[in-house]
């Protein structure tokens, strides 16, 4: 007889070991929260748990190196500002939280009590175990599915408290891959560039009152979702990896001064919380205006920014990119005022005042040729090219001078005349308009103001502090929502040469929402005599904003109607009005016709009916606008397009427009790009209307 094989029973259940995921719980929050470390951070964290390194004082990098874990204790420690001291887990099993739907993790002892029970129990295929908590709840797994963690009811008598199964049951989950929550990607381990950010006013950066470091870091957050979008082709080809921000505090160390104490003792008991918020933050623009705080505060900035890199240097000594700053607000101001105040390299200063000479001796003449041409003595141009003078030149002239280069006696008294009177007027204005500390002082470019009074030392009427320098040479500085073009102006500097440029930093972008109450122009003050409009920053989806279009196409579209009838208005008109023309003999051309009909046109014309001019906004730039050299030839000021909800009050979101930037997918992409730009890399696709 054949045997037959019995039928396969049910596959005995095997067990798995859970695989741990780490997390850090979040500091000075109210509600206890945990935060997943990414998969690459918590992939190392395991390695040297595995390799059994916590007897050894162990210090894991993570976040990019912004943090450090203490593996045998447990703390993820700040490395670059200060913070409270987080708490590191080894999570692997999971309860959800009584007010919220977020998962708890359990501490790392009883996890693994739990996971000896969830082994026997599927070897054994026997469930229903009940287990107790160090805080003496009851877990109960009732199934690899379904595993409840009971509160225990508060049941008192005179034999104390026993745990008990009633109260709410909270959900048990076993690996973080059965728990909703997001596990960051991690960020690229090569850092291209190191950007520090120096915020503004008060403690709070933004609406949400978020410190600095917050704000930071959701700008770091932004740029690698827009390092990923805009930049994937380099990624992938490995050229690039990312742009590490940095803050910088100096709120902090002013307000330690003890000036909080003596503001204390002054301030009115009336309207308490609006005093104490003006105290904390609108005071800081006074105190940078005052010698004695102005120190405290370049002193804080430059100091922590020195720190900062080299401690950065110490980490990362295998880097080799840049360093650029920006700063926010009243931030920007301070940069400025420490950037205009560095000193160049006497290599670079003799370059860049060789330069400076060189643009300053062609304008110079041309200066002669006009004054030249204002005397009627135009004639003589070609003697002085040949001498090679200019307008400097010709005012150190002496009558002999003329004579020996062969100016006839009418001209040279001419000249002569026209060069006392200058000075004359000159000798006036400079003592009318001589400040202490600044008499004679050479201008923004380098020269002299006797050549031209209108430019004036750029650091005129800044607070007289002693500015520290930094230790190394940034590439470009940004400033968002800047009141920069406003102090400059209140401070007696109504107009920047052309040829200045900051000693030690050749970039140069003012960025700013059109709302922003705190933010102004820089460019009107270097090219006063032309209006031009910002530039529009792209928006980063690569497309200007659905209204903005809309509105441009309706302006457009009303200009165009206007436009048509007034030109229907002018033809009948014309044709009312017109006077027989003049008979034109045979040999006349056509040209003469037309000369004669367009002169009876202007006799009999409307007056002043001018077609109507589209905005500025409509039209397209007809040629580069030279900007100087504060930004290398290149546009400074760059204007964000406003979202379509703050287009309906402009008054209502003005707070937010000075706050928004830590979050501005296109300033980020601006930033992004001018720094990629530095060392050759360029956007997938270049944006529509970016330079």
């Amino acid at each position: 007889p054949v045997a037959v094989a019995a039928p396969p029973g049910p596959a005995e259940p095997r067990y798995e070991p859970v695989a741990p995921h780490w997390f850090y719980r979040k500091a000075a929050e109210p509600r206890e929260r945990w935060v997943p470390f990414s998969g690459q951070d918590s992939a190392r964290l395991e390695e040297a748990h595995g390799a059994g390194r916590e007897k050894e004082a162990v210090v894991v990098p993570t976040s990019g190196g912004r943090y450090d874990v203490h593996l045998k204790q447990r703390q993820r420690v700040a490395v670059y500002w200060e913070e409270e001291v987080s708490e590191v887990r080894r999570c692997t099993w999971f309860y959800k939280g009584d007010k919220d739907n977020k998962y708890i993790p359990y501490s790392e002892t009883f996890s693994e009590e739990l996971e000896e029970a969830y082994m026997i129990a599927v070897t054994l295929d026997e469930w229903k175990k009940k287990l107790e908590s160090p805080s003496r709840e009851i877990i109960i797994l009732h199934n690899p599915k379904l595993m409840v963690h009971y509160h225990p009811v508060a049941t008192s008598d005179d034999w104390g408290s026993t745990p008990t199964e009633q109260g709410r049951p909270r959900t048990v989950k076993r690996g973080v891959e059965n728990i909703a929550v997001e596990i960051p990607s991690g960020e690229p381990l090569q850092i291209d560039h190191l950007v520090f950010v120096v915020h503004g006013i008060g403690p709070a950066c933004d609406i949400r009152f978020r410190s600095i470091v917050q704000c930071v870091n959701d700008f770091r957050n932004v740029s690698l979702s827009m390092l990923q979008a805009h930049f994937k082709k380099a990624q992938e080809q490995q050229q690039i990896g990312r742009v590490e921000f940095l803050p910088v505090n100096w709120h902090s160390s002013l307000h330690s001064t003890g000036v909080d104490v003596d503001l204390e003792r002054i301030t009115l008991p009336s309207i308490n919380r609006l005093r104490h918020f003006i105290n904390d933050t609108i005071l800081d623009v006074f105190f940078y205006n005052s010698s004695t705080y102005c120190q405290t505060i370049v002193d804080t900035v430059a100091s922590e920014m020195n720190r900062l890199y080299q401690l950065f240097l110490q980490r990362n000594p295998d880097f080799k990119g840049g360093v650029s700053i920006a700063g926010h607000s009243l931030g920007s101001l301070i940069l400025f005022d420490l950037l205009t105040n560095q000193k160049a390299a006497p290599e670079e200063d003799e370059q860049s005042r060789e330069g400076s000479r060189t643009a300053s001796s062609n304008t110079g003449i041309e200066e002669l040729k006009e004054i030249l041409k204002k005397l009627e003595l135009s004639e003589y141009c070609d003697v002085f090219e040949k001498e090679k003078m200019d307008r400097e030149a010709l005012f150190l002239c002496t009558e002999e001078n003329l004579k020996e280069v062969g100016i006839p006696l009418g001209p040279r008294m001419k000249i002569l005349n026209y060069i006392s009177s200058k000075k004359e007027r000159q000798g006036v204005s400079e003592r009318g308009a001589a400040a202490p500390g600044h008499s004679g002082q050479a201008g923004p470019d380098g020269t002299s103001d006797s050549r031209d009074c209108q430019y004036r030392d750029i650091g005129l009427g800044q607070v007289s502090a002693n500015y520290p320098q930094l230790i190394y040479k940034p590439t470009i500085f940004f400033a968002f929502g800047s009141p920069i073009g406003m102090f400059l102006t209140v401070r007696g500097v109504k107009r920047i040469n052309p040829n200045y440029s900051l000693p030690t930093c050749k970039g140069f972008f003012n960025i700013f929402h059109p709302f922003d109450p705190v933010a102004y122009r820089i460019e009107p003050m270097i090219v006063p005599d032309v209006e031009f409009e910002p530039m529009l920053l792209p928006h980063h989806k690569g497309r200007k904003r659905m209204h903005l279009e809309l509105k441009e196409g309706l302006t457009r579209m009303s200009v165009d109607l206007k436009n048509n009838l007034l030109g229907s208005l002018r033809v009948a008109w014309q044709s009312f009005t017109r006077a027989p023309l003049p008979a034109v003999e045979a040999g006349s051309t056509d040209v003469e016709a037309e000369e004669a009909e367009d002169s009876v046109e202007k006799q009999t014309g409307p007056p002043d009916v001018k077609p109507e001019e589209p905005p500025p906004a409509a039209k397209e730039e007809a040629s580069p606008i030279n900007v100087g050299r504060l930004n290398g030839g290149n546009r400074i000021d760059y204007v964000l397009q406003e979202k379509p909800i703050e287009s309906f009050n402009e008054y209502l979101f003005a707070l937010q427009g000075h706050l928004c930037y830590w979050e501005s997918e296109d300033t980020v992409l601006l930033v992004l790009k001018e720094i990629y730009q530095t060392q050759g890399v360029t956007l997938d696709q270049p944006l529509p209307g970016s330079q």
